[in-house]
């Protein structure tokens, strides 16, 4: 569990870096505002949690 919590720590900071690299070479495409917009949009809840991730992986 805590691999997996380092796991997802890293790809948050890869995330930023990917976020920041955007914001200095230019614009999003269309189809990635798209996504941005629709990902911004999903309430919370409709994502699965930590517990039920770990469930799914380690059946």
């Amino acid at each position: 569990m805590g691999h997996m919590h380092e796991d997802m720590e890293e790809l948050k900071r890869d995330m930023a870096v990917i976020k920041h690299i955007l914001s200095q070479e230019g614009k999003l495409t269309g189809y990635a505002q798209k996504l941005l917009k629709e990902a911004r949009a999903t309430p919370d809840s409709e994502y699965i949690n930590h517990e039920d991730l770990k469930k799914r992986i380690l059946r």
